[in-house]
């Protein structure tokens, strides 16, 4: 079924809605997943929450683009964060991120190899904008909540510094996709791109465990 804004009003009545576990009864002019959606980041916000994640019969999309006009769906499943836990949040984006980058690298480290050398350049250079996502994500958070995770230098430093490692990283892989030999590309993807996600990786993982305790509250006696 097609669920857009040529729609009846009662077609969104066998969409099946749920706002962090609960069902939602949509009003009847809410057709378009766009007006579905917008719908429920105001109930969000009535609530002093944040819309973190929407899913379409599954298929998570991304709240920063623009939702598909015509799309055919029978479930929306969105979940709301408290604004006290975005910081996690945007660490947890970020981890996302990042493993969705380590898996592109993987397989371009054999794609780039069966494609001819333009192809191959086209292909880095698409998949190096996936790269910086996750330093992106990680500069939202503010920085009094990033540094109670991290240990001697500033959270804002450690990006600079990983910002300045991309740089270089992205520069030298640069330079092997001129190789009429694709293999040289490959290799870099492997030996430069893929250790410098996986230590970034690393990092996150370290992070999230660490905001992810609790604060236990003491009292004095």
């Amino acid at each position: 079924m097609h669920l857009d804004s040529r729609n009846s009003s009662s077609a969104n009545a066998s969409v099946e809605v749920t706002l962090d576990g609960s069902p939602v009864a949509l009003p009847p002019q809410r057709r378009s997943l766009a007006s579905i959606r917008t719908y429920l980041e105001t109930l969000a916000m009535q609530q002093q929450r944040i819309l973190c994640s929407f899913a379409l019969d599954g298929e998570q999309l991304r709240l920063a683009e623009t939702v598909p006009v015509q799309k055919p769906f029978v479930r929306i499943e969105a979940t709301t964060v408290d604004l006290a836990q975005m910081p996690l949040q945007l660490l947890r984006t970020a981890m996302l991120q990042t493993a969705d980058a380590k898996a592109k690298v993987s397989a371009a480290v054999t794609l780039v190899v069966i494609n001819d050398p333009a192809r191959a350049r086209e292909h880095w250079w698409n998949l190096a904008q996936a790269l910086a996502q996750p330093l992106l994500s990680l500069s939202l958070i503010p920085e009094p909540c990033a540094n109670s995770a991290t240990a001697g230098a500033s959270m804002l430093q450690l990006r600079k510094w990983q910002l300045e490692q991309l740089a270089t990283i992205i520069q030298d892989v640069d330079q092997t996709c001129w190789s009429e030999d694709s293999t040289a590309l490959s290799n870099a993807l492997e030996h430069r791109v893929l250790p410098w996600l996986c230590a970034l990786q690393a990092t996150l993982d370290l992070w999230h465990e660490t905001l992810s305790v609790p604060v236990v509250v003491t009292s004095d006696a």
